[in-house]
């Protein structure tokens, strides 16, 4: 368990809408999250990003089922060669979302700039990876679902950059075999 875990399973909310407690524990949290920053500022390989060259890096924050902030990685990530030196990717991970409903899991993920033939998914009983590469775009997600799912009973939508993919549940399924996704 991180420290942020244990800071934030010792903190108790007073109000419904106090999402980061007093100011000593936003302080500690914002402490945290600059932290991190200043991690990926050391590691990440500027001078490896082509000139003119555009790249995105950031964190969502958001309040996990458990009542938790989670803090989530996107965009462009770097790839290390070797100990000391690190690498651009050319693909971005994008930003996603998942709910775990009590017969389907639903998973967005935002992947503009691209056309849904460019999208290629494949789900397996615990996993969705979502790839896309064309000329001006390239993401590549692999997402550990929460659950046991049913890959044939999967539904895809794609609209204004945002992919909404929605998987039944299931209990359990001894092959592991993935499953295209054919999106509407």
């Amino acid at each position: 368990m991180s420290s942020f875990d244990e800071d934030w399973s010792k903190r108790r909310r007073r109000d419904p809408f106090d999402f980061f407690g007093t100011d000593e524990e936003f302080e500690r949290m914002f402490q945290q999250m600059e932290r991190m920053w200043e991690k990926v500022f050391q590691e990440f390989p500027f001078d490896r990003i082509e000139p003119g060259k555009s790249f995105i890096h950031g964190f969502n924050i958001h309040m996990g089922p458990d009542g938790r902030p989670k803090i989530q990685e996107f965009g462009h990530r770097p790839h290390r060669i070797t100990d000391a030196k690190y690498s651009v990717l050319d693909e971005r991970e994008p930003l996603t979302d998942i709910i775990e409903g009590d017969e389907d899991v639903s998973i967005t993920v935002e992947i503009p700039g691209v056309e849904k033939n460019d999208i290629d998914l494949n789900i397996t009983d615990n996993t969705l990876e979502i790839i896309v590469d064309n000329s001006n775009r390239k993401y590549h997600k692999l997402i550990e679902l929460p659950c046991n799912v049913i890959p044939e009973k999967s539904k895809a939508t794609y609209k204004n950059g945002v992919l909404d993919v929605n998987i039944k549940l299931r209990e359990w399924r001894k092959d592991n075999e993935g499953f295209n996704v054919d999106i509407e």
